[in-house]
């Protein structure tokens, strides 16, 4: 089996803007056309046909052909890389912040 490598940049560049992170949470539960996600947006078709092909590009999602009409279903591996990466730093942080806190209290104890 082939493993697919997803470049984290264009991961975040993707989520990076709010039309493409709704259109995600549009195609969470269902997937959708591309003419059914174009109806909730004040913009032009081709404008939601190119924001897709951007989260596409990422990995976010796929199209596949239905007759006449691209369905978009979202491919959660991508975002599960993403969600990797994050829980990483968290892991990190939550431990940095963790010592802090620890030495706080321990100085906070030795001032009383």
């Amino acid at each position: 089996m082939v493993e697919q490598v997803y470049n984290l940049d264009s991961i975040f560049g993707s989520l990076s803007d709010p039309t493409r992170r709704d259109i995600l949470s549009r195609i969470m539960v269902n997937s959708l056309s591309v003419s059914e996600i174009a109806q909730n947006y004040a913009i032009s078709f081709a404008g939601v046909a190119k924001h897709i092909d951007v989260l596409a590009h990422a990995g976010l999602v796929h199209k596949t052909r239905q007759g006449k009409e691209q369905i978009v279903t979202i491919d959660p591996k991508a975002l599960a890389a993403a969600d990797y990466y994050i829980n990483n730093y968290k892991q990190l942080w939550e431990e940095r912040l963790d010592s802090l806190d620890m030495y706080l209290k321990s100085t906070n104890k030795k001032g009383k």
